[in-house]
């Protein structure tokens, strides 16, 4: 059970280091039409796209990698909870 915690924890936190690197990406242009930024952009895009529903950018400010993030975060901390309130 630990090793599988460890997995997901591992890729959860993979992933939101990911979404920021995808939104620093924004900051250089041509950035994201690189092979990089073009992955980053197939495997960051849908995920955001679900908050960007609901969250409308305040000017040029977006707000959804910011919520997103938090998700991951909060995501994370209730896999520990379940992870070690089950083995306890």
């Amino acid at each position: 059970m630990f090793i599988l915690h460890r997995v997901l924890d591992t890729a959860l936190s993979l992933y939101s280091i990911g979404l920021i690197i995808y939104v620093f990406m924004s900051w250089f242009p041509g950035a994201r039409e690189s092979s990089f930024g073009q992955f980053l952009t197939k495997i960051c895009e849908p995920y955001l796209e679900s908050f960007r529903k609901f969250i409308p950018p305040l000017g040029m400010i977006d707000l959804s990698p910011i919520v997103a993030i938090l998700v991951i975060h909060l995501a994370r901390n209730g896999l520990a909870y379940l992870f070690f309130g089950i083995l306890s």
